[in-house]
């Protein structure tokens, strides 16, 4: 299991850090793991999976 921090999310995704915090606010993208005091990561697998999901939304259309 591998942990992101916020610029590789960023780099992965390529949304701005604001977007993907206004994403997580409406519970539309993986919320971080907390790691150490104000550290946080994402699993990145999880990253991927949501990556895949709007794939595969626009592929319904």
């Amino acid at each position: 299991m591998k942990v992101l921090r916020l610029n590789a999310v960023v780099r992965t995704t390529g949304l701005a850090r604001s977007t993907i915090y206004k994403l997580i606010g409406s519970g539309e993208f993986p919320r971080p793991v907390p790691l150490t005091g104000r550290s946080v990561g994402w699993i990145e697998t999880e990253v991927v999976a949501w990556i895949q999901s709007r794939v595969e939304a626009r592929d319904c259309f």
